[in-house]
């Protein structure tokens, strides 16, 4: 067949898909025209795209996806995390009041003490680290876990907006550790401690630090924490080691939380947590080391 003069030769038979050399198409994605082969066709509103066009265009959803101030997701129930919480505390107290003190014994805080009926050690120094855990979602007393519970309902969904889910989450449990592991690190033998205290008021110690960078009025969260301390020191039976050990975390981890840079934002947020939980098992380690040594 003839060929206009200076055009180069026509290839025949159909275009090939740009993926796969082998193979020719007559279906070009709508957005880019590129051929693309039977393999490589996603079905789009209008036609078919290629994949790379719908992964650029899913990237660029992500990109401009709204944020909190953290970085997470924003969502439509920013009180989801706050209702689960208080749902399995609500949960384990009902548990409380139909088992007894069973419950309570196995899965309270025990840093270490020796077991009446069998004379062996117990709690925290003889292995039993789920105790600093289990004990943030145990209570006895309706007064104290109302208290904590109002206090989880009106600080937690404002954290939760500002912070997202997952980093909401992180906040709670890290600073129920550290009020633990304060108390693993000083209180005596044989003593026990329960309750949600020390990851409310690691709640109490994000509040400051987002209403600082927000640049809020810091005289009312500054007034209530002030209350609930006097009454940390004050009111006999209360485990202030618990308390002040979820403040310090819950301070520590919102400011990696809320002052991270954007560039490398998750690098600097989970590196905050890793090191509170870092020093909290280092300080278990060494407390554990202490008493076994004794």
């Amino acid at each position: 067949m003839a060929q206009p003069y200076g055009q180069p030769p026509q290839p025949a038979g159909l275009p090939r898909c740009y993926r796969h050399g082998d193979r020719e198409t007559g279906i070009r994605c709508t957005r880019c025209e590129r051929p693309i082969c039977p393999s490589c066709m996603i079905s789009a509103a209008v036609g078919y795209q290629c994949p790379d066009c719908v992964h650029g265009a899913q990237a660029a959803a992500r990109a401009t996806r709204p944020r909190t101030l953290a970085g997470g997701t924003v969502t439509a129930d920013s009180r989801l995390v706050t209702k689960i919480l208080l749902g399995i505390n609500l949960a384990v107290f009902v548990a409380v009041l139909v088992g007894g003190d069973r419950l309570v014994e196995d899965l309270g805080m025990l840093g270490h003490a020796i077991d009446p009926a069998t004379f062996t050690w117990v709690g925290v120094a003889d292995g039993q680290w789920y105790r600093m855990l289990t004990a943030a979602f145990l209570h006895q007393q309706i007064w104290h876990i109302a208290f904590n519970m109002m206090a989880l309902w009106f600080l937690g969904p404002p954290l939760e907006a500002a912070l997202g889910r997952v980093r909401f989450v992180a906040l709670y449990l890290i600073s129920a550790l550290a009020g633990s592991a304060l108390f693993y690190v000083v209180a005596p033998q044989n003593q026990l401690s329960l309750g949600a205290s020390g990851a409310i008021f690691g709640l109490f110690g994000a509040t400051a630090v987002l209403a600082r960078r927000m640049r809020y009025d810091m005289r009312p969260i500054l007034g209530l924490l002030l209350v609930n301390l006097l009454i940390t020191f004050v009111w006999s039976g209360i485990a202030w080691e618990a308390h002040i050990g979820g403040l310090v975390a819950g301070a520590l981890v919102t400011l990696g939380l809320v002052h991270a840079p954007r560039e490398r934002r998750t690098l600097v947020q989970v590196g905050t947590c890793v090191l509170v939980l870092a020093v909290i098992a280092v300080a278990c380690v060494l407390r554990t080391t202490e008493l076994l040594n004794a």
